[in-house]
């Protein structure tokens, strides 16, 4: 990042609206907002003279040409998102109109902001930190309130101090250690191995708590993936119309009638789920359906769970049990559907399969639809999910750096046991001790750090 260059990006969504936000920053701001920000009277506003923090009203002139009415909202270096001298221009929501005005702030000496240049500048200027970067992505592709105030916390900093805790005190033993060998009159380390054990048992639980969070929060950021399968005609496309409320699949008794893939996102309970209806699973050689069944089977691997539909009113075929066969070692719910009709089929049909539960429901009557989704989320969640402010891990990069860490010092664990000497120690314990930094972004490259802002959106 040169040191004289300022951005600029329309940092609100690209659709009509009542105002839209082009947002500049950098040391060359106010300079830009000058040139282009006039009053009534069409002379030039002393935006340089503003104090931070105020907002004034004007106008936008590209030459002599009008552009925009607009509102100038003003942020003085550090106090701004990113540090830097900041303009924001509040303009009509028009998707034309913001983009001219954008155009004229960057014709004036502006370019334009790469996706997650602003919190990469406000990260590489030491306003946050990367778990705090990742929160700001993660608060804004939020789907549901366990998501929405999860990131919130985090962005708050509570992942931050956590983490930095943590390493003051592995750094502190590590530090210890190399003073006691140049300075063993003043530091000892007669008893230190039991002492440090002793501490490393408490770091580890620590981190492995940490870790441990990763699945809950993976599920609360990202939802469940459920794919709704089985043969044809066993009322899938029913069931998944039932669970999401509304009616994105088409029902009728003429077998096969799916033959994509239809997701639709529901909120329960404050989680999101992924409902995927499918193509009947089965023998065929239409060459449609064909392809619609190896998009069945693939969205079957990449599931989180499976809803296994059998028709309860009719008996079991061949394809039923050959397709419970094929569900062996996956999360599956059997749903024994269609039972407001003489039900011939129960679970005991399946004595030979494991699965986590089974339900019956109808999917016409709306009977057994609540029990089956409650099923589905005490599987998942059950009392897991954080109640308040609980520090949840969302991301794999931050998972993995916390498997590293508790690698590294039980790497130390295992040279106590070995009655090493204690110089030993502390090349574990600082591999540990980076490993954690990676979380916050103090130990990362600049790769790495590209390709995380490289997945926001645009103006942020």
């Amino acid at each position: 990042m040169e040191k004289n260059d300022t951005i600029a990006a329309i940092a609100t969504g690209l659709s009509p609206a009542g105002i839209g936000i082009i947002r500049i920053s950098g040391s060359q701001a106010f300079n830009i907002a000058e040139e282009i920000f006039k009053g009534k009277n069409g002379k030039s506003k002393s935006v340089s003279s503003y104090p931070t923090h105020t907002v004034h009203y004007g106008f936008i002139h590209d030459g002599n040409e009008l552009i925009d009415e607009v509102m100038l909202l003003i942020m003085r270096s550090p106090k701004s998102y990113t540090t830097e001298n900041t303009v924001e221009l509040q303009c009509h929501g028009g998707v034309f109109s913001l983009k001219r005005v954008l155009k004229t702030v960057l014709k004036h000496g502006a370019r334009l902001a790469e996706p997650g240049e602003f919190t990469k500048r406000a990260f590489l200027n030491g306003r946050i930190d990367l778990s705090q970067s990742e929160a700001v992505m993660d608060f804004i592709s939020s789907e549901n309130e366990f998501a929405r105030k999860n990131s919130l916390f985090a962005l708050k900093g509570a992942l931050s101090e956590k983490i930095e805790a943590l390493r003051e005190k592995i750094v502190h033993e590590s530090a210890w250690i190399e003073s006691a060998i140049d300075d063993p009159e003043h530091y000892s380390l007669e008893n230190y191995s039991e002492n440090l054990e002793n501490k490393l048992t408490g770091f580890m639980e620590e981190i492995d708590a940490l870790y441990r969070s990763f699945e809950t929060g993976k599920i609360m950021q990202e939802g469940i993936k459920v794919s709704i399968v089985g043969r044809p005609n066993t009322g899938k496309s029913s069931l998944f119309n039932a669970l999401t409320g509304v009616e994105d699949a088409i029902v009728t008794d003429i077998p096969g009638t799916t033959r994509d893939l239809i997701t639709t996102r529901v909120s329960y309970q404050g989680i999101t789920l992924n409902f995927t209806d499918t193509a009947g699973i089965h023998d065929t050689k239409d060459p449609v359906e064909t392809i619609g069944i190896a998009r069945s089977k693939k969205a079957l691997d990449e599931a989180d769970l499976v809803l296994f539909v059998t028709d309860a009113s009719e008996d079991l075929e061949k394809e039923d049990m050959e397709l419970a066969d094929m569900l062996s070692g996956k999360r599956t719910i059997l749903v024994l559907n269609k039972i407001d009709i003489e039900q011939k089929v129960k679970e005991e049909a399946f004595e030979e399969h494991i699965f986590s539960g089974s339900v019956p429901v109808s999917a016409k009557t709306g009977e057994g639809i609540n029990a089956l989704l409650e099923l589905i989320f005490l599987l998942f969640i059950g009392g897991t999910l954080p109640k308040g402010e609980e520090i949840v891990i969302t991301r794999e990069r931050q998972a993995g750096a916390l498997l590293r860490a508790n690698e590294s010092l039980g790497q130390v664990k295992k040279s106590i046991e070995l009655k090493m000497t204690e110089d030993f120690f502390t090349s574990d314990l600082m591999d540990a001790y980076r490993a954690l930094g990676e979380i916050i972004g103090v130990e990362t490259g600049d790769d790495l750090a590209d390709t995380i802002f490289r997945d926001f959106c645009m103006g942020k």
